[in-house]
């Protein structure tokens, strides 16, 4: 069963961000295409929704997917819709984000 993707306000806020800082980094047009990217990604789970690795510790249906070595994305199943929960760049504590231990 295909699914549609949604993102929450606190991934759109991930996604901002992560695009500021690579602009601050490196360019603007690398930090639109870097996160361009993760968004066709993310898109791209509608066909598999349950890639990745469980996390029932952060909730249910819960899975984390690595993107690129460098974001771990975080997703929930909602019944018919797939929500992006996350987006964590470099190294970022999932778990206090989640407030699990």
């Amino acid at each position: 069963m295909s699914r549609s993707v949604v993102y929450t306000p606190a991934a759109l806020r991930q996604f901002d961000a992560l695009e500021a800082y690579i602009a601050e980094n490196a360019s603007l047009q690398t930090a639109q295409r870097y996160v361009a990217g993760i968004i066709r990604f993310c898109e791209s789970l509608t066909l598999f929704p349950q890639r990745g690795a469980p996390r029932e510790d952060l909730g249910p249906q819960v899975r984390l997917i690595g993107y690129r070595r460098r974001v771990a994305i975080v997703t929930q199943i909602d019944g018919d819709k797939l929500v992006i929960v996350g987006v964590f760049y470099g190294g970022q504590n999932i778990e206090a984000a989640f407030g699990a231990d």
